[in-house]
C-alpha cells in the first residue's frame, strides 16, 4: 500500500456561521468515510508566496490544502477524492503517489 497527497485547489468557505458549520460536518463525514486509508487529514493553506529558480517573486500557488491517505493504487486514490467536499465547493483534488525515500 502506498501513500498519496491529495491536494485541494480552490474551493470556498461558507461565508456564514452556519455554512462554515456545514461545510465542517461535510469534511468530518467525508473523513470518517475514508476510515483508515486516512493517514493524515491535513490542513487548509492560508496565504502562499512562490519562489522561483530565478529568486524572483512569483505567483502564489491555487492549492487550498492537503491530506494523506493510503491506497494500493493511484486510481483507489483517485477514487477516493471523489468523495472530497472541495470539488462540492467549486475546487479540485489532485492526487500523487508520495514516493518513499530512505535518508
Amino acid at each position: 500500500m502506498a501513500k498519496y497527497l491529495l491536494a485541494y485547489k480552490g474551493g470556498q468557505m461558507g461565508q456564514t456561521v452556519a455554512e462554515r458549520e456545514e461545510g465542517m460536518a461535510k469534511w468530518g463525514a467525508w473523513f470518517g468515510g475514508l476510515g483508515a486509508a486516512i493517514v493524515d487529514p491535513g490542513n487548509p493553506f492560508g496565504p502562499s508566496a512562490a519562489v522561483p529558480s530565478n529568486g524572483a517573486a512569483g505567483a502564489p500557488s491555487a492549492l487550498s490544502g492537503y491530506s494523506i491517505v493510503n491506497a494500493d493504487t493511484l486510481a483507489a486514490a483517485a477514487e477516493l477524492a471523489k468523495g472530497c467536499p472541495v470539488i462540492d465547493a467549486g475546487g479540485s483534488v489532485e492526487v500523487y503517489e508520495a514516493i518513499p525515500i530512505e535518508m
